[in-house]
This record gives C-alpha cells, sequence and structure tokens, in this order.
C-alpha cells in the first residue's frame, strides 16, 4: 500500500496540551464537586507539555486568546517524532508512515 504524503497531511489527531497533574485519594475524587477548586504542584509560569496519542512532541506556556485560553509553542520535536506520534498502528506501519512523509519533503 502507497502511503501519499497528501493523506498524511489530513490526517486529524488529537492534540492535548497537560497543564499539570496531581496524585489524589480516591476519596477525595469521589468527594469532588462543581466548584471544587484542584490546586496543580506547578507555578502558572511553568512550561505546559504539548502531547499527541499521549507521547510528548513539544513544549509551550499559557496565553489568554480573548475569553480563551491557548498554548504558545516554545519547543516542539522533530518531524519524525510527530509523525511516530500520530501512528498508533503496527511498528511497520509506523516506520513506513515516517519514511514516505519524510522521503517527500
Amino acid at each position: 500500500m502507497a502511503v501519499r504524503t497528501q493523506d498524511i497531511l489530513r490526517l486529524e489527531v488529537p492534540l492535548i496540551v497537560r497543564v499539570g497533574e496531581r496524585a489524589m485519594r480516591l476519596d477525595e475524587i469521589l468527594n469532588l464537586a462543581p466548584g471544587a477548586i484542584i490546586e496543580l504542584p506547578i507555578e502558572a509560569e511553568t512550561e505546559l507539555s504539548v502531547l499527541i496519542n499521549n507521547k510528548k512532541v513539544g513544549t509551550g506556556t499559557a496565553v489568554k486568546i480573548g475569553e480563551n485560553f491557548g498554548v504558545k509553542i516554545t519547543g516542539i520535536g522533530d518531524k519524525r517524532e510527530i509523525i511516530e506520534a500520530t501512528a498508533a498502528e503496527a511498528e511497520d506501519d509506523l516506520a513506513a508512515l515516517a519514511e514516505a512523509f519524510l522521503a517527500g519533503q
């Protein structure tokens, strides 16, 4: 099966920005209610992780855009890392996908 660069570039993948994480006891989680605030052990200016398929592909900082939040990218992985993060398929398909895309560059 030939992989076309145009097909790869049209893929939509979930991009996740991890603000932070914290361990909590199950009883604390079960007692959460609307309005509860969970404090995260990070400073507001800390760089955030940018993930695809739960694999880190970059970093950024939080920004406010009007009434919304966004992320300003401060670092990004190379194209191979990003392509590999998008593939949840078998290793052979992953390698073929990355090679086909990079060959077209």
